[in-house]
Order: structure tokens, then sequence, then C-alpha cells
């Protein structure tokens, strides 16, 4: 091990060089004009595989983009990791707010600026550095070791799913590791126990079957762009609590000890307000601003509009006012039941003068993993010998499918184990990835390779 830690080391340069022309593929899934360079980019990453020693190498074609797999069997009776990464991103735009081009990797002090730089090709191509380290010194990792690497994750991941129920032998694991979240500081590393999962809901209020005008019909006729506020003001009271019938039912509650252990993490209200460029927060009553963000179920209005919205005046009834809401859900909520819930209780919130439409937009399991595995403490060890200080155990706010797709379909429990920072401008204008934390991100790497060898 510590010979792969000092090759790691002594290649820095070369690893950042080999990180910037992944960086330099503009593997943008989203827009159909870049087909050709998701290909191009998963055709690079299983050269490169190959050129590190994994076997197997493969690029699998999809409807969409397609999946690279590669593997080292070391013994078929040693444990075995499936490291899941993806290489596409989202879209650059708006570009003129980058300060250099999203797709010409820049270095600008510690940082690294580029489209995709933490999320994920960054985070990924640590893993690929530290199995090399094993492969340059020991000649092979201590380990069996998988990689399934996906060009979808930015549109949901659409052919993920059917590419791992036709693969379940091939992708047979005794755990998952995925590098694809954030720590709360630069040396400050956090292993991330728990997901919230997502019911992604549109409502439709339809009222006459055009505009009216205002004069003339209203006051007779019932506003849909109303109708619709009204039933938005009632999901949530003035304490911050959902109204949902059965919203909060299954929701696990957080023991005292563990609601100390989340709030151990570092954590600024005064960063966190200029963050969201707010003056005070807001939130559910009785849990901290934390807490709020992490393990407690949300609901947001993520769009609302009806009626006349451009330039000067248009007096009109609107026929018709939409609003796209979304859930983050905690364990053990159920996103399918969450939907039911929630369309029941809006449609018991309209009057009869108007009809009500739903679309679902996505549904996300929770996830939840135990933190006492001897997977997850081979995890914080790692982070301890390559960060020097012991990591803090999180709950993230957001959403990562895959953990529970790997878990429903392979039985695997998955170590969420990030190397970003929460100012890395994941999704917006400037991302970065922190060059410190990418080398020790390999060695981290290195270091759960090895202790997990031996758990």
């Amino acid at each position: 091990m510590k010979q792969a830690i000092d090759w790691a080391q002594a290649r820095r340069e070369e690893h950042l060089e080999q990180l910037k022309q992944l960086l330099a593929i503009p593997s943008v899934s989203t827009q159909p004009e870049h087909e050709h360079d998701l290909v191009r980019t998963a055709n690079c990453l299983a050269d490169h595989m190959r050129s590190i020693g994994l076997h197997g190498v493969s690029v699998h074609s999809t409807d969409l983009h397609p999946i690279v797999y590669g593997h080292w069997i070391k013994d078929a009776n040693a444990p075995t990791v499936l490291i899941y990464g993806h290489y596409d991103v989202q879209p650059p735009d708006p570009l003129e707010l980058w300060h250099t081009p999203p797709f010409t990797p820049t270095v600008r002090g510690d940082n690294i600026y580029a489209r995709g730089a933490a999320d994920d090709k960054g985070q990924l191509f640590a893993h690929l550095k530290a199995f090399e380290a094993f492969m340059q010194t020991a000649g092979q990792p201590p380990v069996n070791v998988k990689f399934l690497i996906e060009g979808e994750e930015e549109v949901g991941s659409p052919n993920l799913a059917g590419f791992v129920a036709d693969n379940r032998d091939r992708l047979a694991a005794d755990i998952s590791l995925i590098s694809d979240s954030h720590i709360p500081a630069p040396d400050q590393p956090a292993l991330v126990y728990g997901l919230r999962g997502l019911c992604y809901m549109e409502i439709k209020v339809q009222g006459p079957d055009h505009d009216l005008h205002s004069g003339s019909f209203g006051g007779a006729v019932q506003n849909p762009a109303e109708v619709l506020c009204q039933i938005v003001g009632a999901l949530k009271d003035e304490r911050g609590r959902i109204t949902i019938p059965g919203f909060y039912d299954r929701v696990v509650p957080l023991s005292d000890e563990e609601r100390a252990e989340l709030n151990r993490a570092p954590f600024s209200k005064d960063q966190f307000r200029s963050e969201a460029g707010i003056t005070k927060t807001w939130g559910e009553v009785g849990y901290t601003v934390l807490e709020q963000i992490s393990v407690r179920p949300t609901l947001d209005v993520n769009g609302l509009v009806g009626g006349y919205t451009g330039e000067g005046g248009k007096t009109i009834v609107p026929a018709r006012a939409q609003a796209k809401i979304s859930m983050r859900l905690v364990a053990d909520q159920d996103p399918d039941e969450i939907r039911r819930l929630f369309t029941a209780y809006v449609e018991s919130l309209a009057p009869d003068t108007v009809q009500l439409t739903f679309r679902n937009w996505g549904l996300a399991k929770p996830a939840l993993i135990d933190r006492s595995i001897p997977e997850m403490q081979a995890a914080a060890r790692a982070y301890a010998r390559a960060f020097g200080a012991k990591p803090v155990f999180m709950r993230e706010g957001g959403s990562i499918p895959v953990v529970t797709l790997l878990k429903e379909e392979l039985g695997l429990d998955t170590i969420l184990m990030g190397f970003g920072l929460p100012d890395d401008n994941i999704h917006s204008p400037n991302e970065k990835l922190y060059l410190p934390n990418f080398y020790r991100g390999i060695e981290a790497a290195i270091y759960f390779l090895s202790e997990y060898a031996q758990v």
C-alpha cells in the first residue's frame, strides 16, 4: 500500500494532464448534437482502462449513450467492490458566465475549472488512478474490482436499470463504491449514509376553454390561477410542515444519537445564507437548518405559471394555470405512495368549477445505509489516513437513484465517498474541483481497497 501511495504522489502532474484530456471532451448527455462526444468519451475511458490493466473492458451501446465496463478479478473468493461513476455532464450554459471556456480545463490556484470537474469525471478518475497505482507497484489490487461507468446520469439513467438487470452475474459484488458527492470542508471528510428520494409532480388547472375578458367574465368564472395559488398555499402550514394527510406516516424518526452525529458536521448558517442569497432562513419548526436540508422531507414549488406574464397589461381570466412541485423523501417513504397521497389531497382542495390533470416527472426511492457495517468502517479508516481527520457521517439532501437500483437489483449497499466541496458549482458556471482533494481522493481510494481487503 505504501508503494502505491508513493507511486501516486510522484505522478500527480501526469494524472492532472490525463484528467484534463477527459474534461476537454464535451460529453453533454442532454443535447443531441453531442452524441458523438459521448461515444468518444466512452471509448476514451475504455482505452484508458485497458492501458492501466483492467480486463474485460467493453463499451455497450444503449438506446442513448454507451455504458463502459471493466474488471480485475484477483481471486474468486476475494471481496469484490463495484465502483460506479458517470462520464456525462450537464450543459455549460450560460456560457457568458464562465471565466474560462467550460471544456478548456484551466488550473487557477488550487482548483481546476471545467464542466464535469467535480460531477463526476474528476471523482471517478481518482478511482482509476488508485487501481493503476496498485497495478504499477504490487501488480494487482488487494481485492477484486469492477467498474460500471454510464453516460446518462444527468438525464435520469434511462438505460442503466435494464443493463444492470441483464448483467447481474457480471456485476455481482459485495459492496458498491461511488464518489459523486461532496465533503463539508477541504480537510473534513464525510461519509454519506443517507440520500433523499424524490416525487416530482405537475398540476394543471383548467377552467374555461379559452382566456376570457376579465371585465365581461371576471367575478362569475372561477379563476384557475387563483385556484392554483390556493392549492399551493394549502400544501404547507405556517410552521413549515407539509399538510398532505399521511405524508409523514412512514418517516423514520431520528434518534438523539443520530441527530448529535449529524450536527457534528461543520456547518455555518452565515455561509449558508450567503450562498443562498438570503438574510433569514425559514423551514420546518423544531429542526436545525442542517437537518432541514438533509434528513427531513420537503415540498417545493419549482415553477408556477398562469395567464399573461408578458410586457404591459392584458386583462384576462386565464384558461389554465400549472405548477411543478418536487417532494424530497426520507426513509421509509415510498415515492409512489406519496404520489397517490399528493394527488388525492390536491383533488380534495380543488373546487368543482375547474378540472385537474396530473403528470409525474420522476420517482426515486430514498436510501439509508447502516453506518456500522464493516465496509463503512473501512471507508472511515481510509478517509482518516488520507485526510488526517476522522470523517463525519452525513445524510445528503439530494438523490442518487443508482444507490437504490444497486440495492434492489444486486443486493449491494453503497459507500458514498465523495471528494468534492460545497462550492464546486456543479451544474453551474465555473464548475471546479479542488486539486488537493483530487490527489487525496486517489490516496483515500488506495487506502479503502487495502482496508476493505482486511474486512
